[in-house]
């Protein structure tokens, strides 16, 4: 039995359900020399910001047992040089590209897409609404779903293409945050970023990491990750993104029964690059296994009785 992986996402096709997350896949190109990157279901470029931006100072990654902490600080080289430098040679590649933008105000948000939008090369935008917001002492934007709206909006009013709220776990009503999202004109939601974590050395008494706390993300952070999942299937009827801890096909079941219809893989590709492709040749096993012929018949299929 032929197995149909495809998956919607508003108007975005994916040929699969498994993506690369942001911040793990540089600007889709690196990865080329060790994985067919066309078989994956898409490619989430690493945030790109009005302006280029060196990052946090060393130390930026630490590994824990469970996973990583990292503090890049969204270093990246641009729009202008994306669109120079990195978009040429990511038209070449026949999967579909989501583009990571981000700001330090609501108006640099839009002023990427302003000058992004025009260009061909790409399918999508996720919009990181975790950065902090420098006019409101350092507070991520997406933990006011007031904001959170008014920038979703503004992207929606500037681009035809799907946009794609990827949201913070670390706010009181992650529900609140979604219906913004969805009212605002999102297709759908990518969940979660990091969790906010840290690391001491206690020979020197020193944080592990130059920021003191960073993102927190691996595998255990996937139980917090698919109840958010779970939570905002609930609250939202648009299609959902699921990040958090996955590194094997039932780490992303897992997401699809509790209502992601798509996947992220992230801190996993580090350990293998290969990760993702694997995920998707056990997706396919489970549905010939299960009988099923298609993988969206999965999204949201969690058994409560």
């Amino acid at each position: 039995m032929k197995v149909d992986l495809s998956v919607r996402l508003g108007s975005l096709q994916l040929k699969n359900p498994v993506l690369t997350a942001s911040g793990t896949f540089g600007y889709g190109t690196e990865y080329g020399e060790l994985l067919d990157v066309a078989a994956l279901g898409g490619i989430v470029i690493k945030t790109i910001t009005p302006r280029p931006r060196p990052g946090n100072p060393s130390p930026r990654i630490w590994e824990t047992s469970g996973g990583m902490l990292n503090t890049i600080g969204l270093a990246n080289v641009g729009v202008d040089a994306f669109i120079t430098d990195k978009l040429p040679a990511l038209r070449k590649i026949r999967t579909a590209i989501v583009v990571n933008i981000a700001g330090s105000t609501v108006e640099e948000y839009w002023e990427v897409v302003e000058k992004l939008d025009n260009e061909k090369g790409f399918d999508a935008y996720e919009i990181n609404v975790s950065c902090p917001n420098v006019k409101d002492e350092g507070m991520a934007f997406g933990t006011n779903p007031k904001v959170t709206e008014k920038i979703v909006r503004g992207v929606r009013e500037r681009t035809q293409r799907p946009i794609i709220p990827k949201l913070t776990p670390n706010v009181t009503s992650l529900s609140e945050i979604a219906r913004a999202c969805e009212a605002a004109g999102a297709d759908a939601l990518s969940m979660i970023n990091t969790l906010v974590g840290m690391s001491i050395d206690v020979q020197s008494r020193q944080p592990r990491i130059s920021t003191v706390t960073g993102g927190y993300s691996g595998p255990s952070i996937k139980p917090v990750a698919l109840a958010k999942v779970f939570e905002a299937h609930k609250a939202v009827s648009i299609p959902l993104i699921g990040i958090g801890g996955i590194s094997s096909a039932a780490d992303a079941l897992e997401f699809i029964i509790a209502g992601a219809s798509a996947v992220q893989v992230g801190t996993a590709t580090f350990i293998d690059p290969r990760t993702s492709l694997y995920i998707i040749s056990g997706l396919e096993e489970y549905c010939e296994n299960h009988d099923l012929s298609r993988i969206s018949d999965l999204v949201g299929s969690i058994q409560l009785d």
